[in-house]
């Protein structure tokens, strides 16, 4: 069932700006931070997060950037984050054949842990998936939207190519989604200053491996265990 999952989000992103040549901005984390804290500015980030737990799909690509980026300033940011219900739903896409109950479970199950962090890419995907299972196709093009706009903000923030133009991401597994994505396979993985090293098999790509920032999870980190 998880194959399934994956094979459908990839043949999804054949259709989305992934596959076009995307510019990209270091994002600038204090002018982020000063946004999202100003009650006057459109990027204000409680009315923010109010709109995307509305599922708002006029929510513009730099709302997205202010939004994913800006996470890492609210206190529930944990860059260790782990769904409180991820054992359940294993249970449940474990089984060879889901019906129309298991369908209504995974659903409340996954809205239960968005409701703790709205960024949960796997879930996302997950949850699309299953809302088109069910047939509800509105509800599947909207978390899919979703999903792509936060997958956006995280390409459009470095290229890869060096730990200065690394991708920025609130979460190691944003990293190995957004490899699977692209279906690429990582050999390993290491620390270079403050960005995650993803390297690949020598000559089976392009490049021999992607940098991943995460100078926000290792700030969080320090936080947690001060």
């Amino acid at each position: 069932m998880l194959k399934q999952i994956f094979l459908l989000l990839i043949f999804c992103l054949g259709i989305q700006t992934y596959s076009q040549e995307l510019g990209f901005t270091i994002p600038d984390y204090k002018a982020i931070e000063k946004e999202i804290n100003d009650k006057n500015s459109k990027f204000f980030y409680p009315k923010l997060m109010e709109r995307l737990t509305k599922n708002d799909t006029l929510l513009s690509h730099e709302e997205y950037r202010h939004l994913y980026l800006g996470y890492v300033f609210q206190p529930k940011y944990n860059a260790f984050w782990k769904s409180p219900d991820e054992q359940k739903l294993n249970e449940l896409f474990g089984k060879e054949k889901l019906e129309n109950a298991d369908y209504d479970e995974i659903i409340k199950l996954i809205n239960h842990s968005l409701s703790e962090f709205p960024f949960d890419l796997k879930q996302l995907n997950y949850l699309s998936y299953i809302y088109h299972l069910k047939g509800d196709e509105t509800s599947s093009k909207i978390t899919s939207f979703r999903f792509h706009s936060i997958m956006n903000v995280i390409l459009s923030s470095g290229d890869g190519k060096k730990c200065e133009t690394g991708f920025h991401v609130l979460l190691v597994e944003h990293e190995y989604v957004l490899l699977n994505v692209f279906e690429i396979e990582s050999k390993g993985q290491s620390l270079v200053d403050n960005c995650d090293y993803l390297s690949f098999e020598k000559g089976a790509y392009n490049v021999d491996g992607i940098y991943f920032n995460i100078e926000k999870m290792l700030e969080n980190e320090r936080k947690a265990i001060r």
